[in-house]
């Protein structure tokens, strides 16, 4: 179903984090997983699949090495490889990833980012000659526990995940004005984690605790949106869609230990979905989804049923991101870890494909078909009526 922000419905995410992990060793999965030598073949793949949009990230620690001196010569192979292929790439800028000058706690960082920001958007009009379409800072909520509250990615903190998330939260509003003054068309996306948490027991402390938490997956996009400390300036009109990312270990107990999907405690993920919309009637974009290994096929089929329940009831949901889209290595133990639609690079600089998941993939591709959007309020419709 071709989609006319997207290139089409089903994206191909490519793997782009770029964090100093636990042991502050910086990771480059854009260059891991071969996509950096091999980006042309990449999105070339990816089209033959019926995939014509994509999700790709720039690594600013490689543009801003010094302070106000970019170099672009990292993501100018993939900008010119996207656009002879005829890819449309959503463009995360930072994707848990920042210059090793730049202190994450200062204004200082807000400032740069939004410049880094400006430019980035600038560079992917120019080479692209098409409308930029990004993703300023990806899973603000996530990256304030893994890196503020865990300590476990840079910057490293523990218990301050309140203070990283309102960090990152100004970054991404100052990078946000400041793209939409200089390109107005602009298409921003936010990318977060959508969960599902629910209480050990029927004591009443643990329903509270686990219906607080599950709330609290919503304050970053609150924040974002004003409905939380408006007088940072966040707006309804900051982006214009909410990428939500799911995954099979998205639900679990207040206490620990992920409800596998058919448990009884399970929550359909159509049900989550509907709960994003009404909550801010935005447009919705699964901006990431996959699982590793023999159930990556198993549970394209389980999403997009869902996906097509929430449809039914009046979501408009613009896409759907297999990601990643490659195998990749663990961020923590360099294992490949088999997720991706196309296998790990070889030796050749060839990339096999997972044959279960490229035929489920088809046959979604082919069912979406019989659907279109409604250019009026975005809702998706059968076809056919």
């Amino acid at each position: 179903m071709p989609n006319p922000v997207f290139g089409s419905f089903f994206l191909s995410g490519f793997e782009c984090s770029t964090q100093r992990r636990y042991d502050h060793r910086r990771i480059d999965m854009v260059e891991a997983t071969g996509h950096a030598a091999h980006c042309e073949a990449d999105y070339a793949l990816s089209a033959r699949h019926g995939m014509r949009g994509a999700r790709d990230g720039l690594r600013w620690h490689l543009i801003e090495a010094m302070p106000g001196r970019y170099d672009w010569s990292s993501v100018l192979p993939q900008l010119r490889a996207a656009r002879r292929q005829g890819m449309t790439v959503i463009w995360d800028l930072c994707h848990y990833g920042y210059p090793d000058w730049l202190d994450i706690w200062s204004t200082d960082f807000v400032e740069r980012f939004a410049a880094f920001a400006v430019a980035a958007v600038e560079l992917i009009r120019e080479e692209s000659c098409a409308r930029p379409l990004v993703c300023p800072v990806n899973e603000i909520s996530f990256w304030a526990w893994l890196g503020g509250k865990e300590g476990k990615i840079a910057p490293h903190t523990i218990d301050r995940g309140h203070d990283l998330k309102r960090a990152l939260i100004a970054a991404k509003l100052a990078a946000i004005r400041a793209i939409r003054q200089t390109c107005p068309d602009a298409y921003v996306i936010t990318a977060e984690p959508l969960i599902n948490i629910v209480p050990d027991s029927l004591a009443e402390e643990d329903i509270v605790a686990a219906a607080q938490f599950h709330n609290s997956q919503y304050e970053a996009l609150d924040l974002l949106f004003g409905r939380l400390e408006p007088e940072r300036g966040g707006s309804l009109d900051m982006v214009d869609a909410i990428g939500v990312n799911y995954y099979p270990h998205n639900q679990w107990r207040i206490r620990g230990g992920y409800i596998p999907l058919g448990h009884h405690d399970y929550r359909p993920f159509s049900e989550l979905l509907m709960e994003i919309w009404e909550r801010y009637r935005k447009p919705i974009v699964l901006a990431e989804t996959g699982a590793e290994h023999s159930a990556r096929n198993v549970w394209l089929y389980y999403v997009c049923n869902e996906i097509r329940t929430a449809m039914s009831k009046g979501a408009p949901i613009l896409g759907v991101c297999i990601y990643p889209i490659t195998d990749y290595p663990g961020w923590d133990n360099d294992r490949i870890c088999q997720t991706g639609l196309f296998r790990h690079i070889d030796e050749h600089g060839r990339r096999g494909v997972y044959r279960p998941l490229a035929d489920e993939l088809a046959r979604q591709q082919a069912i979406f078909a019989t659907w279109r959007c409604d250019p009026v309020d975005g809702v998706e419709n059968r076809a056919n009526g």
